[in-house]
């Protein structure tokens, strides 16, 4: 069977800490990924359209023949709805790439003359919640380098909580824990509280002497993924039993809880998944996740994600080929 004849999407994944891609049969197989850079927030806005056409590019490039028969392609990023100025557009060009890739690759069984791939662009929530729970009712939380969580049934009811970046919530996530953890080690090393005597030596070792932290976090365009690699120093501090660090992480906890609670509304099924590389450091975090859940929705079922957002991706994009979307602005987009 041809790659024209078989089909093929694309899924993206963007996020704070890098980004991925996947070429796959339509309908499931073998599938190709690629890595890329994380996303960074420059006076312009996100950076998350450059990488998605830059992964496009780089599929392109590894895979020709499959590329050209591409159907559809979904894409999930951070900070979508935000700060992106218009991601209606994004969608549209990334779906005219797809379009001429297929007409410039006519002799490798590309689709000429045939309808240009459909496209959707959606916030990383949406993503996230296709991979995690497949596509039935329920809520998700998010804990990467930022944090949110989102409630839907695919159809009617689409409900965000939190997502709203490093400076002003992502409750939970990364950049939260690294910001804490910081702020701890700064109030050790002002003589104020020594508590954070444990996690000024862990920063120290990993950015130097405080005096240099503002210049290395304040002008940096990916702050949020600088500031969620001192993650796993405060989660190896947290295990060994040290107070401070212990504190910040079960506080993410309850904080992803309380989020995953608020996205539950009325008319989801009770269960919720949650996702994202916070949840595989198990410990404070996951105990305090799951006890506060139990506290405020104990008819809740607490699943294990069956897949991550680049799963998610795939399955928006096979959506998407199928004509089965509809646009839901602001959380998702069609070229």
């Amino acid at each position: 069977m041809t790659p024209a004849a078989a089909g093929f999407v694309v899924g993206i994944d963007i996020g704070g800490t890098g980004s991925r891609a996947a070429i796959a049969p339509l309908g499931g197989g073998p599938r190709f990924e690629l890595a890329g850079p994380r996303v960074a927030v420059t006076a312009d806005g996100s950076t998350a359209g450059e990488l998605a056409h830059g992964l496009l590019a780089g599929l392109r490039a590894a895979r020709p023949a499959e590329f050209a028969a591409v159907a559809g392609c979904g894409v999930g990023a951070t900070g979508l709805a935000s700060l992106v100025a218009d991601p209606a557009a994004l969608a549209a060009s990334l779906r005219a790439s797809l379009a001429d890739s297929g007409a410039a690759s006519g002799e490798s069984g590309g689709r000429v003359g045939g309808p240009a791939p459909a496209v959707a662009v959606a916030i990383d929530a949406v993503t996230a919640h296709l991979g995690a729970l497949g596509g039935e009712s329920g809520a998700i939380v998010a804990l990467g380098t930022g944090a949110i969580a989102f409630g839907s049934d695919g159809r009617e009811i689409w409900h965000r909580v939190d997502g709203w970046g490093h400076l002003l919530g992502d409750r939970g996530g990364g950049a939260w824990i690294g910001r804490r953890a910081l702020e701890a080690a700064l109030l050790a090393h002002d003589g104020v509280d020594a508590s954070g005597a444990a996690l000024l030596a862990a920063a120290r070792a990993r950015f130097g002497e405080p005096a240099s932290w503002p210049a290395q976090l304040y002008t940096r365009d990916d702050r949020a993924g600088v500031l969620a690699g001192f993650v796993p120093d405060v989660v190896a501090l947290a295990a060994d039993g040290d107070g401070a660090a212990l504190a910040i992480v079960s506080a993410a906890g309850a904080e992803a809880a309380r989020s995953a609670a608020a996205a539950l509304v009325p008319g989801l099924a009770p269960r919720v998944a949650a996702t994202g590389g916070l949840f595989g450091a198990g410990g404070a975090l996951v105990e305090r996740f799951r006890a506060t859940l139990a506290e405020l929705r104990p008819d809740a079922e607490l699943r294990a994600p069956a897949g991550d957002p680049l799963d998610g991706a795939l399955r928006l994009a096979e959506r998407a080929a199928r004509g089965e979307l509809v646009a839901r602005a602001p959380s998702l987009w069609l070229g």
